[in-house]
C-alpha cells in the first residue's frame, strides 16, 4: 500500500498518478573555481567527463552525471565538490560561484520531465600575500561573525560525513574509517573552535558546531561503524537505507529521538543518556528502524499488577497508551516500517534501548554517579570522547 501511493486528486495534472518515477538520471554543472568529486547515493555513474569533474573521487566519482532508475520523492543523493582555485590566486571580491543540478525523469503518466535546480552564492577567501597569516588575523578580527563558520550546517554535515564513511567501509577496515573520522572531527575543532593553545579548559564551539562532535560521538557507536550483533545483509541493509534517505531521516538513525512520558507533565525530549532510564517513566525510543516502547522498572510492576485496569488509575492507563499511540504514529508515516518493540526496564529486549545510550553511567562508575541506571559496557561517555577532542584539538 505505501510503495503505490497516490498524488492528491487535487494537485493539478499529478492528482491520482502514483508517486513514483522512472529511468531518471541527475546531471551536475558548476562554475569553473570548484569540480564534482561524486555523488553518494542510490546512483550508478554513466562516465560522463568534462572540465567540471574532479581528480578526486568521493563515492561515485569521476563523472558529473549518474543513473537513478526509480525514485521517489524521499530519495535522496549526497553531491560533493572540489575547490580548485589555487591558494596562491584569491578570488575576487564579489566573486560568485553556481551551482545547477539537471534532473531528467519519466513520469508516472508517461511524459519525461526535466526539473532544473540553480544554486548561486558568493566565496569567502582571506586577502593578502600571505593566506595563512590573513586567515588568522582575520579569525581574531570577526570571531563569530566569519561567513564560513555562520554558514555551517551541522546536520548536513553529520549526514554527509556519515555517508563517507558508510561508502569508505566497502573497500576499507572499519578501524581505518574510525579513524578517519576521527581525525576529521579534530580538524574540524582546531581551525573552527576558539581556544588557547595548549589550554584545554579554554575550548569553545560556537553554536554552529556545537552538536557536531556529538553526531560523531553516536556515529561511531551505531551499527553503520559497529558491525557487533549484526548480520552481513543487515549491515548491508541499514546502511543502504542511510545512503538514501533525507537529512531528517538520517540524523534518526545516527543519533536516535527519546521521549520521556511521566505523570509529572506533557511528554518531554529526553537526553540520549543513561541520566534518562528512571523507574517512574516511560521512554519512548525511535531510531528509524526500531521504535521501543520502554517502562521503567516501577511502572513495569504497577502494570502487572493490573492498575491500569481500576476506574480510580484512569491516569495511569492514559500514560501507558500515550507512547504507544505516539509510537503508532511514527509507524504509519515510514516507511520501511520500524520494528515495533515494548520491553520492561532489566528485561532482555531492553538491550535495543540500552545499547543506543551515552554509557555516562557504567559498572566501572563510582557508587552515587548520579542516578539512572548503569550500562554495562566498555565503551567510553561523551563527556571523556569531549575532553579526549579538547586535549587534542588544542595541541600546537
Amino acid at each position: 500500500r505505501r510503495v503505490f501511493n497516490r498524488y492528491p486528486d487535487e494537485i493539478p495534472e499529478d492528482g491520482g498518478k502514483m508517486t513514483m518515477a522512472f529511468a531518471a538520471s541527475l546531471e551536475v554543472l558548476t562554475s569553473r573555481e570548484f569540480k564534482v568529486s561524486g555523488a553518494i547515493g542510490p546512483v550508478s555513474s554513466l562516465n560522463k567527463k568534462g572540465p567540471n569533474v574532479s581528480d578526486i573521487e568521493i563515492g561515485k566519482g569521476g563523472t558529473s552525471a549518474w543513473s537513478l532508475g526509480g525514485i521517489d520523492p524521499t530519495t535522496t543523493v549526497a553531491v560533493y565538490f572540489d575547490v580548485t582555485n589555487p591558494g596562491t590566486t584569491p578570488l575576487p571580491q564579489g566573486k560568485r560561484r553556481y551551482i545547477q543540478f539537471l534532473t531528467r525523469y519519466q513520469h508516472s503518466n508517461g511524459k519525461t520531465r526535466i526539473r532544473s535546480t540553480t544554486l548561486c552564492g558568493p566565496w569567502h577567501n582571506a586577502e593578502g600575500a600571505d593566506q595563512r597569516a590573513a586567515q588568522q588575523q582575520q579569525q581574531q578580527q570577526e570571531g563569530a561573525n566569519n561567513p564560513v563558520r555562520l554558514s555551517f550546517d551541522q546536520e548536513a554535515s553529520a549526514v554527509l560525513t556519515a555517508r563517507v564513511a558508510v561508502h569508505r567501509t566497502e573497500s576499507e577496515d572499519v578501524a581505518d574509517v574510525l579513524r578517519w573520522v576521527d581525525r576529521s572531527l579534530i580538524r574540524l575543532c582546531t581551525k573552527f573552535a576558539d581556544y588557547r593553545p595548549d589550554d584545554p579548559n579554554s575550548f569553545r564551539l560556537s553554536h554552529e558546531f556545537s552538536l557536531y562532535p556529538q553526531f560523531m560521538f553516536h556515529l561511531r557507536r551505531s551499527q553503520f561503524l559497529q558491525l557487533f550483533n549484526s548480520s552481513p545483509d543487515e549491515a548491508a541493509y541499514y546502511r543502504y537505507v542511510l545512503t538514501r534517505e533525507n537529512t531528517t531521516n538520517s540524523l534518526v538513525m545516527i543519533q536516535p529521538t527519546l521521549l520521556s512520558y511521566s505523570f509529572n507533565g506533557p511528554p518531554q525530549p529526553a537526553l540520549l543518556d543513561a541520566q534518562s532510564v528512571r523507574p517512574d517513566t516511560i521512554l519512548l525510543l525511535d531510531t528509524f528502524f526500531h521504535v521501543v516502547v520502554f517502562h521503567g522498572e516501577t511502572i513495569a510492576a504497577w502494570r502487572e499488577q493490573k492498575y491500569h485496569e481500576q476506574e480510580e488509575h484512569a491516569a495511569f492507563r492514559d500514560l501507558l497508551e500515550a507512547p504507544q499511540a505516539d509510537a503508532q504514529m511514527i509507524m504509519d508515516a515510514r516507511f520501511p516500517v520500524p520494528r515495533y518493540i515494548v520491553c520492561d526496564q532489566h528485561k532482555s529486549e531492553a538491550r535495543f534501548l540500552m545499547a543506543k545510550l551515552n554509557p555516562s553511567c557504567t559498572h566501572n562508575t563510582p557508587e552515587g554517579g548520579g542516578g539512572g541506571t548503569q550500562v554495562f559496557t566498555d565503551d567510553v561517555s561523551l563527556r571523556v570522547f569531549m575532553e579526549h577532542l579538547m586535549k587534542l584539538a588544542v595541541q600546537s
